[in-house]
């Protein structure tokens, strides 16, 4: 089956190295980011419904809260009550801002290219292999060079 090439993650480029499309990157990492909130959801609506004043009653109030937290927006107006709870809040306040940060730095990368090292470490393979093929054709000429001299030291001394 052949995959088309605007769907594949990545590209392969002449070194062999996989180079892994920005738009995977971050369809991958958005994701992630809203399956693990939606476990956490129900994680955290187990631990709330446990508290008669929890203020988090539903499936949906839970993932408000844990998207809210996750964005660093907070508005307030879902929040945990159980300690249980503010742990999850709390480890979902980390794992939001750690891949929101990766996908702005992948943004920032990608459209703004500050430092791409992926294409200066290309350049430098490139010019490495030059370097070697150069070295190594150099290596073959001074053999025969190197053969010549005995050749002509050896009749010499005839």
């Amino acid at each position: 089956m052949i995959i088309d090439h605007r769907i594949k993650p990545y590209t392969i480029d002449e070194f062999g190295i996989k180079n892994y499309k920005s738009r995977y990157i971050l369809i991958l990492t958005i994701l992630t980011l809203y399956l693990i909130m939606a476990a956490s959801a129900q994680l955290l609506l187990h631990f709330e419904l446990s508290n008669p004043e929890a203020n988090i009653k539903t499936y949906a109030n839970a993932f408000w809260a844990l998207q809210m937290s996750s964005s660093t927006i907070g508005f307030g107006d879902y929040y945990p009550v159980t300690n249980a709870g503010r742990v999850v809040v709390m480890c979902m306040f980390y794992i939001g801002v750690g891949l929101m940060s990766f996908i702005g730095a992948q943004f920032i990368n990608r459209f703004f290219g500050f430092s791409n090292t992926n294409v200066k470490n290309r350049e430098l393979r490139k010019q490495n292999k030059e370097i070697l093929d150069h070295n190594k054709l150099l290596e073959i000429k001074i053999d025969l060079l190197v053969r010549k001299i005995e050749e002509m030291m050896h009749k010499s001394n005839k």
